[in-house]
């Protein structure tokens, strides 16, 4: 919206041609995400404490039923701090930035409604399971089919870039369609799964977030991308504001969230956040990359895939102690923070190891 409003002026004054540039749009995204955060997130806890908006999944170690009261759907702070910081800093005709916002915003509602039925209606499936995933598949769908019809690069239509490799995309034809689909419901889930332990899903979010950053940026620079041997994609470099504004959102959330929490995301914050992580990497075409960079997210939806796995091959056995694999470690003796902190650390070797690979082809 600023970039808009100021951008014609420039011809008035020589000052607002700073709007031009990504890098001091997507400061202050993150900056005004951050202070949207610290204004509204104390206002956003009393209300959902007042209306007693709480809520202690089930299969959560004993030791977490002392955070009974604890309110949830803080994720409302979040999505709020998002949509706001990106529509006053970035380019709001970008095409990849609508599409970005529209997904952040459907899982949002999706992630809303599953919040509001497990709390009010006192039912801890929320939304039934089958009509979840069809709501994000469908989702899924519609991106896939936007994206392969109406490419904005028609060279890469359908292609995903291969890390560690120079020049090498896999081309799926129609196939990418069902792809985008399951990497939006699988990188959305995962980071559902992984907000177990508080400052958890939102420390590691924040982490893989700066990284795609990073590279949305290089990718949407002619220099850098020539520099670094990667396919130039105009337009992707705006992606870097709406990808700040979320790490500006998450460290928000994270003075709230950190142990012992003041506020937990619940899914309308778990959803889109992994959503939006699905949906940087699906446009800047570094899907992949999500196997390396949200490597803590995938070992968290694996643990639990193969738990159930387990548990019916052997008739009742675990594999885990318990599962996601964050309770696990809370079980065999470590802390939450221990669990938390070191989380935290191999989120941020994965995120290097993933920009690495930028250099490394």
């Amino acid at each position: 919206m600023l970039y808009h409003i100021f951008m014609p002026l420039i011809k008035y004054f020589a000052g607002f041609n700073v709007f031009r540039y990504i890098t001091f749009r997507s400061a202050y995204a993150l900056i005004t995400a951050l202070v949207i955060s610290f204004f509204f997130g104390p206002l956003i806890i009393r209300f959902l404490k007042k209306i007693n908006f709480s809520h202690i999944r089930e299969y959560v170690p004993e030791t977490h039923q002392k955070k009974a009261g604890t309110p949830t759907m803080g994720g409302l702070l979040i999505l709020i701090s998002i949509i706001v910081s990106t529509l006053l800093w970035a380019d709001i005709k970008n095409p990849y930035v609508l599409i970005a916002l529209g997904t952040v915003l459907w899982l949002g509602a999706l992630g809303f409604l599953d919040d509001y039925l497990k709390i009010t209606k006192k039912n801890p499936e929320g939304v039934i399971a089958r009509y979840k995933l069809i709501i994000q598949g469908t989702l899924g769908l519609a991106v896939g089919a936007v994206l392969y019809f109406f490419p904005q690069d028609a060279a890469l239509r359908g292609s995903i870039a291969v890390p560690f490799v120079k020049d090498v995309f896999l081309d799926l034809g129609l196939i990418y369609i069902p792809f985008v689909m399951l990497v939006i419901m699988a990188t959305s889930n995962a980071v559902n799964l992984t907000d177990g332990l508080d400052g958890l899903a939102i420390g590691n979010v924040g982490l893989a977030i700066s990284a795609f950053a990073l590279i949305a940026y290089v990718t949407g620079h002619t220099q850098f991308a020539d520099y670094l041997n990667i396919p130039f994609l105009p337009g992707t470099g705006e992606l870097t504001v709406f990808a700040m504004a979320i790490v500006g959102a998450a460290l928000g959330f994270l003075w709230f969230n950190a142990y012992p929490a003041s506020v937990f995301m619940g899914d309308v914050g778990s959803l889109p956040l992994g959503g939006a992580l699905a949906i940087i990497a699906i446009l800047i075409k570094r899907e992949i990359l999500i196997l390396i960079i949200g490597g803590v997210f995938v070992m968290e939806a694996l643990s639990v895939l193969l738990q159930v796995a387990y548990f019916k091959k052997t008739g009742g056995k675990r594999l885990f102690l318990r599962a996601p694999i964050h309770h696990h470690f809370e079980i065999l003796g470590w802390s939450e923070n221990k669990v938390t902190v070191r989380f935290w650390i191999m989120g941020i070797m994965l995120a290097l190891l993933g920009l690495s690979t930028l250099k490394l082809q």
